[in-house]
């Protein structure tokens, strides 16, 4: 988004440097990256780096003030309700499009945000591979507000782990060996010190659990939670049964706790008016459809990776929807062309990394990722062979 710095760039891109970066990050954790790696950072301006922030900035006032609880008391599905909720989310990701609007100005735009943890351990190898095989200006840098690398590592893992031995801390997931995101699970194996267990070899003895660590049962004090329930209801009836023991009274500390996957997400939009948020309505609440209609997007709230969203809307599918209340309408945004690759610009989705440390009064910026796109949705079924598009991250003025 830099116009010297993309020209640069693409300039003394090759292939062959491509081919051997790659080869790079994937000696890091053989086989562990099954998604396409973006052959370049995004370069990000200071005043657009500023939006992202004032935006993110505001939404954060509205999730420390006092009533956010109350606000969100219905964003937690019944049934999927986690015991012993604590009072923040440890962790909040963003996502932003780089948009252009009616000025054609770049601007970024809210696209969705999680109170879940991200790939926040891969991408301190994405930068650290990346500064090893190509020329990128000394003066930027993928951290954010205080951080750099040695002290977001630090502040991940004085987050992840607490105050508890690493061994009694884990990350947990359903089947963690198959998820297209485990090397970020391999990363945060080898910067924090947790090993990640699969939801279905937690063992329970009372209100305590147990993993084997190396052939020992070892107690769990602590677990970094991964597990999408979106996903567990998806399982196999017995993966399903064995999950059930997530919704008991359980001696653990939960880091972030499973409840604020649905209290941070498309259900806090309707809450939030900005310039750089869309406008967003519950759609129980919608009394006339408006007449544009071409100009929003329908998506349901308790779904993940896009799952149900119509893109094109018409009055036939608002009419046919049954639960109005768990479903939203977006206005839609206008994804700028900006990033300039060989053949035709890409798209470009920022996604902002918060930190959320106990006895601290908000949460700070901290990291980032981007994806880049040729297609008419930003995703791996939108972008088959196709080159210059996947995952990457930003690179910010420090």
């Amino acid at each position: 988004m830099i116009p010297a710095f993309r020209k640069e760039f693409n300039k003394n891109f090759t292939a062959e440097k491509y081919e051997a970066f790659l080869k790079d990050l994937d000696n890091a954790h053989p086989g562990a990256i099954e998604f396409r790696v973006a052959e370049t950072p995004v370069f990000v301006p200071e005043d657009f780096t500023q939006k992202i922030l004032d935006a993110c900035e505001s939404i954060v006032d509205i999730i420390v003030d006092p009533r956010f609880k109350e606000m969100t008391k219905n964003a937690i599905p019944k049934g999927l309700q986690v015991p012993g909720e604590n009072d923040h989310s440890h962790f909040i990701a963003f996502d932003f499009g780089v948009c252009i609007n009616e000025e054609g100005k770049y601007e970024p735009q809210l696209i969705e945000m999680q109170g879940f943890p991200t790939l926040f351990a891969y991408e301190v190898l994405l930068d650290d591979v990346f500064r090893r095989h190509f020329p990128l200006p000394s003066n930027f840098e993928a951290y954010l507000g205080r951080f750099n690398r040695e002290s977001y590592l630090n502040e991940l893992k004085d987050i992840i782990v607490g105050n508890h031995d690493p061994e009694n801390v884990i990350l947990l997931e359903i089947f963690p060996e198959k998820q297209k995101t485990r090397i970020d699970f391999f990363c945060t194996e080898e910067y924090v010190g947790i090993k990640s267990v699969c939801l279905t070899k937690l063992v329970k003895e009372g209100n305590r659990l147990y993993y084997f660590n190396n052939g020992i049962k070892t107690v769990v004090n602590r677990i970094y939670n991964r597990v999408i329930f979106d996903d567990l209801l998806q399982q196999a009836p017995d993966v399903q049964e064995k999950g059930k023991i997530l919704f008991e009274q359980l001696d653990v500390e939960w880091v972030p706790h499973p409840n604020w996957f649905y209290r941070i997400s498309k259900y806090t939009l309707p809450f939030i008016r900005h310039p750089y948020v869309p406008k967003t309505f519950f759609l129980n609440e919608v009394k006339e459809p408006p007449n544009d209609l071409e100009n929003y997007v329908l998506k349901p709230l308790f779904s993940f990776a896009g799952q149900g969203v119509v893109i094109d809307v018409t009055r036939a599918d608002i009419d046919k929807v049954k639960d109005p209340e768990n479903w939203i309408l977006q206005r839609k945004v206008r994804y700028a062309e900006a990033i300039e690759t060989p053949d035709v610009p890409a798209k470009c989705e920022i996604r902002i990394f918060y930190f959320w440390k106990d006895q601290t009064p908000r949460p700070v910026p901290a990291n980032n990722l981007a994806r880049l796109s040729k297609g008419k949705m930003i995703g791996v079924r939108y972008n088959k062979d196709k080159e210059w598009v996947g995952g990457s991250y930003c690179l910010f003025k420090k």
